[in-house]
């Protein structure tokens, strides 16, 4: 299959700010982006509770951080959305969608099959498998994983799906989880046509500004979690500028290493991590990137912001 393009190469990445077809309309719409991503579904509505699934933007540039799962939506809601943004225009389809979903093994095969019937139908359509969301009790991302990498390409590569697949990885840091990722990848050749390069980084933690009153004796200032979450730690997932670095080395590393490789010169990057300006998206174009998502950028500025990056480029 023909490695991925997009014109312009700059759109969302799956967010917060991809879940309803108001925001993929205004995504769709925009001049400036080359594609639109929905946010990241499951067959069946992921339960969403606000008291533990939340947000906070801070710092400039901004950063994230974020305790969500997936999409309260099922993919059959973003698949009638998609449909029905293309038709009501009344004109042919202008940019592909990127289809977003996980859930495990055998419901993502359904789910892949699901969205290449709708494909076949004559829409530009891509999915993305992600398998790096760090925010699920109990299951950390299948994509640090090589056995859980390959059971799902296992069963993917089963299927007789037309339309490109893709692998959304989360930040590796060190090269056994690069090679793991090249593994899963070399032996399943000619499946997999883009690699999008990263989701948040897990683990971090915002603390609120003001500091309660000191500990009693000690002196010492108690700060807060900014942020509930599932385990009551406010602990989630790192975006936006703070990991612009180690998204860049990601897709460098990436690039670089499919490349090396015999038949996986052909699988596409998609960059995403603290991308908000031009200077930032000429970056990950210069280490390889075939595109470039946006996700804390577009939270904080709203669409308008991939018109303010095409004109600092």
């Amino acid at each position: 299959m023909p490695r991925v393009t997009f014109r312009p190469p700059l759109f969302n990445s799956a967010s917060p700010w991809a879940t309803t077809k108001t925001d993929l309309q205004e995504l769709y719409n925009s001049p400036f982006t080359g594609a639109v991503t929905t946010r990241t579904s499951l067959l069946a509505p992921f339960h969403h509770n606000p008291s533990i699934h939340q947000h906070t933007l801070f710092d400039s540039p901004a950063t994230s951080l974020n305790t969500y799962g997936y999409s309260p939506h099922p993919l059959s809601f973003y698949l009638d959305a998609v449909e029905s943004i293309i038709t009501d225009t009344g004109k042919p389809q202008t940019k592909p969608f990127i289809i977003s979903i996980t859930g495990t093994p055998e419901e993502v095969a359904e789910a892949v099959t699901a969205v290449d019937d709708v494909a076949r139908v004559g829409y530009n359509l891509l999915v993305e498998l992600n398998l790096s969301c760090p925010n699920i009790p109990d299951k950390p991302p299948p994509a640090y994983s090589l056995p859980e990498l390959n059971a799902y390409l296992d069963l993917l590569s089963g299927l007789k799906a037309t339309l490109p697949i893709g692998l959304k990885t989360p930040p590796y840091t060190y090269d056994a989880q690069f090679q793991v990722l090249l593994s899963a990848l070399g032996a399943h050749p000619s499946l997999v046509s883009f690699i999008t390069s990263t989701n948040t980084l897990g683990s971090s933690l915002h603390l609120s500004p003001q500091p309660s009153l000191a500990v009693s004796g000690g002196g010492r200032a108690v700060y807060r979690p900014t942020l509930s979450s599932p385990a009551g730690t406010g602990i989630g997932g790192l975006g936006g500028a703070s990991i612009h670095w180690l998204s860049l080395g990601n897709v460098s590393t990436i690039r670089r290493m499919l490349d090396r490789a015999q038949g996986l010169e052909d699988i596409a990057i998609i960059g995403v991590g603290g991308v908000g300006d031009g200077d930032g998206w000429q970056r990950m174009l210069s280490v390889g990137a075939e595109g470039v998502g946006v996700a804390t950028a577009l939270g904080e500025n709203g669409v308008g912001v991939f018109a303010k990056i095409s004109r600092e480029d």
